[in-house]
């Protein structure tokens, strides 16, 4: 299908069904007996119950099962600061894909503000609906303040996808493509091209992870101690990455790198640069539409592994491979933040799915679509969180 036609497609899809998601009842509403049950004077004893008990409200409304998609639509994947209308219906797509693999009623929400504190202000208000936040295409440095006082104030787990959705799946797939190239973290160099919110959690993730050697890049250079143009969170980056203080920008770091991961722009990684890296590097060209490099590029310059965002190549790093088994595991588990410990857990889940058997260069990863990795991360979640529950006890 050509991009025109896919494009006019999705617009008569969107327009005939005006939308992708609906509230849709639980319960009969047929009789008068049961609008007692459903409404008035029944619905009274529910809340009654929970102004008793406000635990109850977990078991007895929607409430434990309902996750917020909350935007500023600054930051659309590839589209960038488009506003809240023109994202939300990336957030319905959101909402339709907890649904499907998790089984979680998902509702987005798209704030007309790109104030900080008007942001924190409306989710706090707005939270006693919810047993999770998903933050999704906020802009970076704000999109670092907000969820960390969220998940200060909040007692249910708050979790920036584009952060820490992309991290876990990164850290999957790498753990996978490390076993094809007979390299180990402990002594791989990493080079992540992008030092807003995904490459540096990415970089956060890898590093607690086991990871010893990474090194972020900006549009502006090496992310390096005493760099004047960093914001707070690269300035804290600084302080472990980069081990070798190098100045200068990707050129300067990309030689004898064994790993290469993307979130930047498109076309910014050559074939030559892939050739100054360490032998048989991996490759995760993560921008979209257009990536860093495309794979026949990169494999024609000796990349063994490579991985995109797009799902018309091998290895899509794709974030719902994560999201819905992450936020089922929290929710099954009632906690009230989703640690580092349940992100790597989530990521080793991930990369179980593919089998030793299955496992090549152009399999490191699993299909975005495959039904059983949200079940198999929320296990992995869940069992995380039992683990740091007995090791406390």
């Amino acid at each position: 299908m050509s991009r025109d036609d896919l494009s006019a497609e999705t617009l008569n899809l969107h327009r005939t069904f005006r939308g992708k998601i609906e509230v849709a009842s639980k319960m009969p509403v047929d009789t008068e007996e049961d609008l007692s049950l459903v409404y008035t004077p029944g619905v009274a004893d529910i809340c009654r119950a929970i102004a008793a008990n406000p635990d109850e409200a977990d078991e007895l409304t929607s409430k434990g099962n309902m996750v917020a998609i909350v935007t500023d639509g600054s930051a659309v994947l590839g589209l960038g600061d488009i506003g809240p209308k023109a994202a939300l219906p990336v957030m319905e797509g959101k909402s339709l894909l907890f649904k499907k693999f998790a089984g979680i009623d998902a509702f987005p929400l798209c704030l007309d503000t790109q104030n900080t504190e008007e942001i924190i202000s409306i989710v706090k208000a707005l939270a006693p609906t919810f047993s999770g936040i998903n933050l999704e295409d906020i802009s970076a440095p704000r999109c670092f303040e907000i969820e960390e006082r969220l998940k200060k104030d909040l007692d249910i787990p708050v979790f920036h996808d584009d952060q820490h959705g992309t991290a876990i799946v990164v850290l999957a797939a790498l753990m996978n493509a490390l076993k094809i190239v007979k390299k180990s973290k402990l002594n791989t160099k990493v080079v992540i091209n992008g030092a807003g919110a995904a490459g540096i959690a990415i970089a956060d993730l890898l590093l607690y992870a086991g990871f010893t050697d990474v090194t972020l890049v900006s549009l502006e250079g090496v992310v390096r101690k005493g760099a004047s143009w960093m914001n707070e969170r690269q300035a804290s980056m600084a302080e472990k990455t980069n081990l070798n203080r190098v100045h200068g920008g990707l050129n300067e770091v990309i030689a004898g790198a064994d790993i290469f991961i993307g979130v930047s722009a498109p076309e910014i990684l050559s074939k030559n640069q892939v050739q100054m890296m360490n032998s048989d590097p991996i490759i995760f060209a993560l921008a979209n539409p257009v990536p860093e490099i495309y794979p026949e590029d990169a494999l024609e310059a000796g990349a063994i592994v490579v991985g995109t965002g797009r799902s018309d190549y091998p290895n899509q790093i794709n974030n719902l491979l994560a999201f819905p088994g992450i936020f089922k595991g929290a929710l099954n588990k009632k906690v009230r933040d989703i640690t580092i410990d349940m992100k790597v857990a989530a990521a080793e889940g991930i990369a179980k799915v593919v089998s030793d058997e299955e496992l090549c260069p152009e399999y490191v990863i699993p299909s975005a679509l495959n039904e059983t990795v949200a079940q198999t991360v929320a296990n992995a979640v869940e069992q995380s969180v039992s683990e740091k529950v007995e090791c406390l006890v």
